[in-house]
């Protein structure tokens, strides 16, 4: 690992409901969106974040696969993987879509179960002031 690397501090939890390169994917975006990791930065070398985090190579190439097709690292022979300028935007507009499609979910299960919507608006405002 060179220097001017960084380390990265990824948590694999054993919960199937995410693939383990989704996670990776998802923790690494996090901290490029952060500021954590800046444009520029190292990153670990694909053996050396699975010797790390103690997961297959093949996992972590499938998320720097997945990072490199969204624009978040880009990757060079012989040189390595380092963070991409960042596209916030493109970042924000895929959380919005997740987020869209949870409210649908709940949307539907408040409709069919007689929950009112200003219920349900005041769970999401609960929740989402819960985290400040």
């Amino acid at each position: 690992m060179s220097e001017a690397e960084i380390t990265m501090d990824i948590i694999i939890s054993n919960n199937a409901n995410k693939p383990i390169y989704e996670q990776i994917t998802s923790q690494i975006k996090a901290m490029i969106m952060s500021g954590e990791l800046q444009a520029g930065d190292s990153i670990p070398s694909m053996r050396a974040l699975a010797k790390s985090i103690h997961v297959s190579v093949i996992t972590v190439q499938k998320a720097y696969e997945d990072l490199q097709r969204d624009g978040f690292i880009e990757t060079t022979v012989g040189r390595g993987s380092f963070v991409a300028a960042q596209n916030k935007e493109l970042y924000q507009e895929e959380q919005q879509r997740i987020a869209e499609e949870h409210l649908q979910a709940a949307a539907e299960i408040g409709r069919t179960s007689g929950i009112s919507l200003e219920k349900l608006t005041e769970l999401l405002a609960l929740f989402y002031r819960d985290e400040e």
